[in-house]
C-alpha cells in the first residue's frame, strides 16, 4: 500500500485517511483550523471562539467572561458554539434594536 497521505492531498480544513490502495479526505472538527486527525484534540490551531484546554479546543463561554459582551439594557447573553448572541430578556422584545417591555 502506498501512503497517499504523505503528499498531503487534502484541503486545509481536512485530514487524510490512508486506506488500502487509496485514501479519503475527512473534515476537521468545527473547533479546528487545520487538523491532523478526527476530533477537537487533533487541531493544529483553534477556531475563533475556541481555546486550548489541555489538548482539546473547547468553546469559550463569552457570557461568563469578566467583561460583559451584551451591553444594551434588558439584554441577556446566550452562548453558542464558537460564539454568542444577545437576546432580549424575558418580558422584553426587540423593537428596532432596542429591548422594550412587552
Amino acid at each position: 500500500d502506498l501512503d497517499e497521505c504523505a503528499t498531503s492531498p487534502c484541503k486545509d480544513h481536512q485530514y487524510c485517511l490512508n486506506t488500502d490502495g487509496s485514501f479519503s479526505c475527512k473534515g476537521c472538527d468545527a473547533s479546528c483550523v487545520g487538523c491532523t486527525g478526527e476530533g477537537s484534540d487533533k487541531c493544529k490551531t483553534c477556531s475563533s471562539g475556541y481555546g486550548k484546554e489541555g489538548e482539546k479546543c473547547t468553546d469559550i463561554d463569552e457570557c461568563n467572561l469578566p467583561e460583559k459582551v451584551c451591553m444594551k439594557e434588558n439584554q441577556d447573553c446566550v452562548n453558542t458554539p464558537g460564539s454568542y448572541k444577545c437576546v432580549c430578556s424575558e418580558g422584553f422584545e426587540d423593537k428596532d434594536g432596542t429591548c422594550v417591555q412587552t
